[in-house]
């Protein structure tokens, strides 16, 4: 809410119209026959007053201004208005009593009137009058946009333009650079898995001879309690750490060739996985509900991999107070999925969906759990690197799939897995 002299401002983008006047009788008579056509009427009692209000707010689209006021006449406060740039272009219209000759109704044009209405006032008259000027003003708005917006257009076509003709250059260079760095970062990865690999083999044998000889120690029978306790931390430390370099060693790892892929029931893949974790099964009584899966093209150990991590991770999650229930399904993709845009045309593709009852996480961390030693939970409340869903999504892209989790806190966790059916390295159009 806005006001100009005490009088209420309703809305900016309502039509404005000033009327000036020294008689209260008269304004109140004007605004009263006005007062229909849901105009904002603001009002000023002299010239001054006039002026004053002009130089805060200059968005009228009419003035309606008494010709004979005390102080500064109609015609000179329309000399001084029309002084500024920013109200020149508002017309205004002189109401009189007098009926002047034609040399002084040549003098308020000249002042900048646009028209006339004289005294008496006819109702009919004023609002056809004010109608007519109020559609010029928002033609005229209308038209001032236009142009505004083609001046914006036209600079912003004038600078594409430009744009284009260095941005055919740059993509010259940018090529040129892009087969180097591709060359450069291929080297650099073969670096970067030479090195991860030889880093974690090489650590192992300091850690392997740490938890002998704290073993070793512990072993001796003149330890005390406090001592034990250190060694006992020593030790599980180096586990740790232990598992730690073989989640690094087994990501480094995690690459393929074609020679690699076999036709293989994704259903004996899953069972392999549950046997490998079939003590931790028994501990926690786990029960599967495993659907019709599909035989598709894969590297068997990878994929048996990604199932194992999955299916650990279900009952790492658990919740204390439910037996872990883990649901493997597969459906054929019938359709392209908002969720996975960048999938092959004219490839047949598998979603492999695992559900679990488990703890669940908040939904913002479902890109985030896939990064490498990301933890959403401490060590001391889950056992774990944080590896393990990181090696479930590069060996799923190494696959050209996609897989996604989604999740809310204690409703359990579904993750998605999308393969092709055949392995394929084709782009998406």
């Amino acid at each position: 809410m806005e006001y100009i002299n005490g009088q209420e401002f309703r809305d900016k983008s309502e039509i404005k119209i000033l009327v000036v006047d020294d008689r209260e009788d008269n304004l109140f008579a004007i605004e009263t026959i006005l007062e229909k056509e849901n105009y904002t009427i603001i009002k000023a009692n002299s010239g001054r007053a006039a002026l004053k209000i002009l130089l805060q707010h200059h968005d009228f689209s009419l003035i309606l201004m008494d010709v004979q006021m005390p102080g500064l006449s109609g015609f000179e406060t329309a000399t001084i208005i029309y002084e500024r740039d920013k109200l020149k272009d508002i017309p205004i219209v002189f109401i009189t009593a007098h009926n002047y000759d034609e040399k002084n109704v040549f003098q308020g044009y000249k002042m900048g009137a646009v028209d006339y209405i004289y005294k008496p006032i006819n109702p009919e008259l004023l609002r056809a009058k004010v109608g007519v000027f109020v559609e010029l003003h928002r033609k005229n708005q209308q038209l001032l946009l236009h142009q505004k917006k083609l001046i914006s257009a036209n600079h912003s076509l004038q600078k594409e333009i430009e744009e284009r003709k260095t941005s055919e250059e740059k993509i010259r260079t940018l090529n040129e650079q892009l087969v180097q760095n591709n060359t450069h970062l291929k080297m650099m990865n073969e670096d970067l898995d030479r090195f991860a690999y030889v880093a974690s083999h090489d650590l192992q044998e300091p850690l392997r001879k740490i938890m002998v000889f704290s073993d070793k120690i512990l072993a001796r029978q003149n330890n005390d309690g406090e001592t034990e306790k250190y060694f006992q931390k020593i030790i599980e430390s180096s586990r740790r750490m232990q598992s730690l370099i073989n989640d690094l060693l087994s990501f480094s790892k995690q690459s393929v060739s074609p020679a690699d892929f076999k036709d293989v029931d994704l259903g004996i893949l899953v069972n392999d996985a549950i046997a490998e974790l079939e003590i931790e099964i028994e501990k926690t009584g786990a029960e599967f509900q495993i659907g019709a899966l599909p035989e598709i093209c894969v590297v068997p150990a990878l994929i048996r991999q990604v199932f194992y991590n999955l299916i650990s991770n279900a009952l790492k999650f658990r919740k204390s107070s439910a037996i872990p229930v883990i649901k493997i399904n597969a459906e054929k993709v019938r359709k392209r999925d908002d969720r996975f845009p960048r999938l092959i045309k004219n490839c047949n593709y598998y979603k492999i969906i695992t559900t679990d009852n488990g703890i669940g996480f908040d939904p913002q961390y479902a890109e985030d759990i896939f990064v490498v030693f990301k933890r959403l939970h401490s060590y001391h409340e889950f056992k774990g690197t944080g590896v393990g869903l990181s090696i479930c999504k590069k060996i799923v892209e190494n696959h050209n799939g996609f897989i996604i989790a989604e999740s809310k806190i204690d409703e359990g966790s579904t993750f998605t897995m999308v393969l092709p059916e055949k392995p394929t390295t084709t782009p998406f159009n």
